[in-house]
């Protein structure tokens, strides 16, 4: 396995996977204020109805000419006005509507409110909203090939429409199974614990794990449009099978590093404390005394449990 530096806080390019270029990018739509369009509509049809009834009088009374004109006119109108006002959309915050002519992709419409484009074009709704998705508990092996559970939340927003709806079949989806192959891809990489101390760790390194994996995700979902705004591991643990190993392992580790710790302290209180008798000079230590009250101090110091005092009615030599 490769050794990892905590300074290395990005993936190599040649790590990241290559996706395809996008084909279309997203621009604005022409569109008009919906207000206005909806009062020339409305407009139209008073006009077309006002046609209507003006040539069904004249044809009563006699005018046939102008009557079958008028009603003409009028009916054309009517259509024309309905017709029109077809092209009316509502967007409401958060949304926006991918706009096809005969296929062809003209733009996109983010303004809020009621706006009107052309009535022959198709309008796709799509959510720009900020998004969570949380994948399911994945069992993987690490890089020491150890079995471990993880899961992940991403906080992901559709940045760009046209790739959204025309480079990916269902970009939803498609965010799904990106993250959870970028997960696995990241937990391969690196163990749960590392044995060097320079060595990023799952545990250990949350803060750059997650940032590698944000990374990762950017280049993954790029092509479908969506920008990550956040990636957090959920969960990360041991599988069940060799938790409880790894749980007696972490739990010697920590006793020998306790013990380490309680020795290294008790040494100095011995030194501090054979130091000032021989300074005060109120007891003459000869090598064999010295040696047995260091014995005595740091047996009660770094022992577990209380000592218990031996009264010595002779003298040490004998």
């Amino acid at each position: 396995m490769p050794d990892h530096s905590p300074a290395d806080r990005t993936p190599d390019a040649t790590d990241l996977p290559e996706m395809p270029k996008a084909q279309v990018r997203e621009n604005t739509a022409n569109s008009i204020p919906g207000g206005v369009a909806l009062l020339l509509g409305l407009i139209g049809v008073l006009a077309g109805v006002g046609g209507i009834v003006l040539g069904g009088t004249q044809l009563k009374s006699g005018a046939s000419g102008i009557g079958a004109t008028l009603l003409v006119v009028g009916i054309v109108v009517l259509i024309g006005s309905l017709f029109a006002m077809a092209g009316l959309n509502m967007v409401a915050p958060g949304e926006a509507r991918v706009v096809q002519l005969f296929g062809r992709y003209t733009g996109t419409i983010r303004t809020d409110g009621l706006r009107w484009v052309n009535p022959l074009t198709t309008r796709t709704k799509i959510s720009t909203r900020v998004r969570n998705h949380e994948t399911a508990i994945l069992k993987v092996n690490d890089a020491y090939g150890n079995p471990i559970e993880l899961a992940a939340v991403v906080v992901w927003q559709v940045a760009d429409t046209a790739q959204a709806t025309f480079s990916v079949d269902d970009y939803v989806e498609f965010v799904s199974t990106q993250t959870e192959a970028a997960v696995r891809h990241i937990a391969i990489e690196y163990p749960y614990d590392a044995h060097d101390e320079d060595a990023l760790s799952l545990r250990g390194n949350a803060e750059e794990i997650t940032e590698k994996l944000a990374v990762e995700l950017t280049a993954r979902v790029q092509a479908a449009g969506v920008t990550i705004v956040e990636s957090r591991f959920t969960h990360l643990a041991y599988a069940p099978e060799i938790a409880s190993a790894m749980l007696q392992r972490q739990q010697a580790g920590a006793v020998v590093a306790a013990r380490k710790t309680i020795v290294e302290g008790a040494c100095g209180m011995v030194e501090d404390a054979v130091t000032r008798i021989s300074e005060q000079d109120f007891v003459e230590l000869d090598e064999e005394r010295r040696a047995t009250m260091v014995s005595n101090l740091l047996v009660v110091l770094c022992g577990d449990r209380s000592p218990q005092p031996v009264m010595n009615t002779g003298s040490l030599y004998q």
